[in-house]
Formats: C-alpha cells, structure tokens, sequence
C-alpha cells in the first residue's frame, strides 16, 4: 500500500514551515514574532519559500544576504524595514554601529541620497538602543 501524497505534501510543508520558523527567529534575533501556522496564509508561505528555502542556502553567509537586503531596502526608502534589519545585524553581530552607518554612506549613491538620508535617524536611534543594552 501506497502512502497518500497528501499526507506527505502536508508533512513536508510541516517541515518546511518549520525550518522556515526556526531561521526567520535565527535572521531576526528572536524580535520578529512568528505567526502560529494556518494563522496568516502571507505568513506560512513566506516561511515555507523565503526562509526555508532561501535564506537557509549554502552559497551565501547570513550577513551577506542581510547587506544585499539592506541594499534594496535602502533603494525602496523602507525607514521601519531598514531599522528592523539594521537592529537585526547588530544583535546578529554581523555589523558594527561603525559597519552599519558605512553602510548608508555606500548606499546614498546608489540608491539616492535623499532615500538614504531618511535612514539616518533611524539607524542612530537603533545604534543607539542597541548600545544602551549592551552597556
């Protein structure tokens, strides 16, 4: 007898929700909260497919894929997006508070200086924060 597919198709997207749950709370330090599974469609298949099947691939570290995130982050003006991910890499110590504002000196070329300049309150306030609990 035959299993069902769709008892493993369920049971391999368990695993992928799974995996997915486990690197987004890795990526994000334990800050961002991970919906309880069936709870948001949007939030199972972006565990499932970014973070179980991306951000797990071999070929680049994590602070790689953080600062190319970062980068598009920056170019689409994404003030929150940016702090959560510019927190994120210093609790992940993947950046320095000296790494990080290099960061947007590189960045305001590229992707504009008024877009980058609007990440510069931001990124501060979250260096800041970052710092006063490191202390």
């Amino acid at each position: 007898m035959s299993e069902d597919p769709v008892s493993e198709d369920s049971v391999s997207e368990q695993g992928l929700w799974e995996q997915g749950a486990d690197k987004m709370r890795e990526v994000y330090h334990q800050r961002v909260p991970v919906m309880p599974e069936g709870m948001i469609p949007f939030s199972d298949v972006m565990l499932r497919t970014l973070f179980a099947q991306v951000w797990t691939r071999p070929e680049l570290e994590m602070r790689d894929r953080r600062l190319l995130l970062m980068g598009v982050i920056a170019a689409m003006g994404e003030r929150d997006t940016f702090s959560i991910q510019a927190r994120a890499a210093l609790d992940n110590g993947e950046l320095t508070p000296a790494q990080l504002r290099e960061t947007l000196i590189m960045l305001a070329p590229y992707a504009g200086y008024p877009r980058v300049a609007g990440l510069l309150m931001p990124v501060e306030e979250v260096i800041a924060a970052w710092e006063k609990e490191q202390a």
